[in-house]
């Protein structure tokens, strides 16, 4: 039987290289993305159809609870960050909810 992964971050660089990494080990792969008007799915619009994405958001932690029930993982990677780093100087405290207690929430 395959193995399923969930990875938050899967739309950024690395999130879409391990998720294309997993797919060719024959995984099934779910990504954890936020709720955007316009979600950025340029980096695995090629892959779209051979995952299945999730909505959520590590400063929620229902959101997290939902992903992992509902893709019921073998594995979690957690790539996602706060990752612009003038708004993680301009908002400090959204930076460590997300980047720290995001981590914690997961677990």
């Amino acid at each position: 039987m395959a193995k399923t992964a969930l990875i938050t971050g899967i739309t950024g660089q690395d999130g879409s290289y391990l998720a294309e990494f997993l797919l060719k080990k024959g995984y099934e792969v779910h990504g954890l993305i936020r709720r955007l008007s316009t979600p950025n799915l340029e980096r695995i619009k090629h892959i779209l159809d051979k995952i299945e994405l999730i909505e959520g958001d590590l400063t929620d932690q229902s959101s997290i609870l939902n992903a992992v029930k509902g893709s019921k993982p073998d594995e979690v990677y957690n790539l996602a960050a706060q990752s612009f780093v003038a708004t993680s100087w301009n908002q400090p405290v959204l930076t460590g909810d997300v980047t720290g207690l995001g981590v914690v929430r997961i677990l």
